[in-house]
């Protein structure tokens, strides 16, 4: 967790309300012209693959753009080993502050863990998102000065897929797995389009949005990032933060029939699983996280939702943590795509 998120976090108890200007942002221009990828799709309303630049025989940066935001979004492609039939996806969201930063350096799923060569014979296409820092990966309803224009449950659950599948030849069945701000953001999206994916990962979120502490966790996120919380679902305690909440029972009993995999650390001691230090602030955070997801799992199993959940002993805030997540629960969700 950086500085800039740590120092958002201990504004929480005494935030404010946020006064910054509501204002519509006009989004950067967007290259529209046909698609160069060769099997590409172009969607009804327009998004398509705007260009691709190819690391090796399975690996590329795909550049798709999204009609919702008028914006080029970045993907990281892997290809599955055998492409002789369609294959499933693999969908996989980072956190709040990974990705692209300004300086164009990359954090995410490919550079923090040992993605490519765990899933390197795999047959599974994998299409990790490295953008939209800040953002939960939700709709909002008004475009923010500084974090812009931001529909990414219209991507990611309508834009996205079919491009994926065609340009991939991949099998539409998916799953989706997401860390820390985007835990919560993969059941929120797996809610919003029932059937859409067959597993749902969640490692170090806390999925109660409208109330605390998950609303205020929330809220720091995207002032971290510089952006104004009222601007994704209206002002604090609007009706639309409940409706978006993807703890309630209303929005967990979309989840009923979908594998659900759910992880978090114990926040135990200050070693991190797997090797190195965790350090305080991580330690601090995930047991907050912690207490998040045994209150989750509680809502589940009031509603009869079966569910896997995981703790990790003395498992922090971190990429290490999150490795060794993906390992615990990757040979379910490979069952689940039927690989």
């Amino acid at each position: 967790m950086s500085g800039s998120l740590g120092r958002a976090m201990r504004l929480i108890a005494g935030m404010a309300l946020v006064t910054a200007a509501i204002g519509a942002v006009t989004p950067a221009s967007a290259n529209a012209a046909a698609p160069v990828f060769p099997d590409a799709q172009v969607d009804a309303d327009g998004s398509h693959i705007d260009h691709v630049v190819s690391h090796d025989d399975r690996r590329s940066t795909v550049y798709v753009y999204s009609a919702a935001m008028n914006r080029v979004v970045g993907l990281e492609v892997i290809r599955a080993a055998d492409t002789s039939a369609p294959r499933p996806t693999l969908y996989l969201l980072n956190g709040a502050e990974d990705g692209l930063d300004a300086g164009g350096n990359e954090t995410s799923w490919e550079t923090k863990t040992d993605l490519v060569d765990y899933l390197g014979d795999q047959n599974v296409n994998v299409v990790n998102v490295i953008d939209g820092r800040y953002t939960y990966y939700t709709d909002w309803q008004t475009d923010d000065p500084m974090l812009g224009r931001n529909k990414w449950t219209t991507f990611l659950t309508r834009e996205l897929p079919p491009i994926m599948d065609t340009a991939f030849d991949a099998s539409g069945v998916n799953a989706i797995v997401g860390v820390s701000m985007s835990a919560t953001s993969t059941l929120a999206l797996a809610e919003s389009a029932p059937g859409l994916y067959r597993s749902v990962g969640a490692f170090s979120g806390c999925a109660q949005t409208s109330t605390d502490p998950g609303r205020r966790y929330l809220q720091a996120v995207v002032l971290s990032g510089g952006g104004n919380p009222w601007n994704i679902w209206g002002v604090d305690g609007a009706p639309a933060w409940t409706a978006n909440d993807p703890s309630t029972d209303a929005n967990l009993a979309k989840l009923r029939g979908t594998n659900l995999f759910v992880a978090a650390g114990t926040g135990a001691d200050t070693a991190a699983a797997g090797g190195g230090q965790v350090g305080a602030s991580s330690t601090a955070l995930e047991g907050t996280v912690e207490t998040c997801t045994r209150a989750l799992q509680s809502s589940i199993e009031n509603l009869g939702i079966p569910a896997t959940f995981n703790y990790l002993p003395g498992g922090g805030h971190n990429w290490p943590s999150w490795q060794i997540d993906f390992h615990e629960v990757w040979p379910d969700i490979a069952r689940s795509l039927g690989i």
